[in-house]
């Protein structure tokens, strides 16, 4: 997958997704090489439209 790729109607939770892009700064030691920083963007794109759906639903 491309980092400017977003998954369409993601199943994955806001809270999921933040555990994941914690746990790859811990793996990578606070520096990201580049493919890290790959995952790291499309996690963190996918978490955005996790954290939108749930205000959406919570309104």
């Amino acid at each position: 997958m491309s980092p400017n790729s977003v998954p369409s109607g993601s199943v994955r939770s806001a809270a999921e997704l933040n555990e994941r892009i914690r746990a790859l700064w811990l793996r990578a030691g606070g520096s990201l090489s580049a493919q890290e920083r790959a995952e790291y963007e499309l996690l963190v794109v996918e978490w955005a439209i996790a954290i939108r759906g749930e205000v959406v639903k919570a309104a």
